[in-house]
């Protein structure tokens, strides 16, 4: 293998895993975020009622926040999509015009 193959394997095996931890670091701070609430509301010196009906107002805000960002990723998602589309169309059009010039180059 040569030494620019191995640097481009390379590069793309440390853009994989930072992505990997990114994402792993994201839900296990989403995990810490939730336990920690749940503890916090534990603590409080409140009745078993007031403590049920805090939980689940708490679970609805996290499920609604949840879904408000699902909603947003896959806005995102169709944007990046959008645009991945009309770049391979920006250039398609940019190797066609180029055609006759690398032809004269040859």
């Amino acid at each position: 293998m040569s030494e620019d193959a191995r640097n481009a394997n390379m590069e793309q095996d440390d853009y994989e895993s930072e992505g990997g931890s990114a994402a792993l670091g994201f839900a296990l701070l989403l995990i810490g975020f939730a336990a920690g609430a749940i503890v916090a509301a534990l603590m409080t010196p409140k009745t078993g009622k007031q403590m049920r009906r805090e939980l689940r107002r708490k679970i609805d805000d996290a499920r609604e926040a949840m879904e408000d960002w699902s909603d947003h990723a896959d806005g995102l998602r169709e944007r990046a999509s959008d645009f991945a589309e009309k770049a391979g169309e920006w250039a398609g059009a940019a190797r066609e015009k180029a055609a006759p010039f690398a032809k004269k180059f040859r």
